[in-house]
């Protein structure tokens, strides 16, 4: 059974550790998945996304965070980075429990953010390349469109964000934006 009845709520500063373990789960659940225990796509700690990456994200100025529900239990989480002025804003993470895929709570919870934001006119997001679910969620669930790949033939005509420095990136990413506003 599908279930789109999930809501999100705000991230609490005592639930922020969970957030994050539970974050770098779901994320290295992906990778085992289709690498398997031979993945070289992990950091040191053993970690697809790294808490630095996650923490940077939680703390940027304009950053949304948010615990996704269903049933009055916590099932993943979302960071969004919002700006005022443009209203070009960013999905900078989404992740669902690998225990709770394939029951709609991904969708149900984009359609949520998009719901927080209606004044968004473009939304921004990315994936690695190999990530097929996702890839399939942004595009054909959610209605983003590939922008960008970034690899090595990839020379953006932008600062590329701190998180994705060297070392973290941009490698062999997907960049994916939905316009919302006509007239974009």
């Amino acid at each position: 059974m599908k279930h789109t009845n999930v809501y999100l709520t705000p991230l609490t500063a005592d639930d922020r550790e969970q957030f994050i373990v539970d974050n770098q789960w779901a994320f290295k659940h992906g990778a085992l998945i289709e690498f398997g225990e031979r993945d070289n796509h992990l950091d040191e700690d053993e970690e697809i996304i790294s808490r630095k990456t996650i923490e940077h994200c939680l703390d940027k100025e304009g950053s949304e965070a948010y615990r996704i529900m269903l049933d009055g239990r916590k099932v993943g989480g979302v960071i969004l980075q919002i700006n005022n002025e443009t209203y070009h804003n960013e999905l900078e993470i989404l992740f669902v429990l690998p225990d709770e895929h394939s029951k709609g709570i991904g969708y149900g919870a984009w359609q949520a953010v998009e719901a927080l934001h209606p004044e968004t006119e473009v939304w921004k997001t990315c994936t690695p390349y190999f990530d097929k679910r996702n890839i399939h969620f942004y595009v054909n669930k959610c209605g983003f469109h590939i922008h960008e790949f970034w690899c090595e033939y990839f020379k953006p005509d932008y600062d590329i964000p701190d998180e994705m420095s060297d070392e973290e990136g941009p490698d062999e990413m997907f960049r994916f934006i939905k316009v919302m506003k006509k007239g974009i």
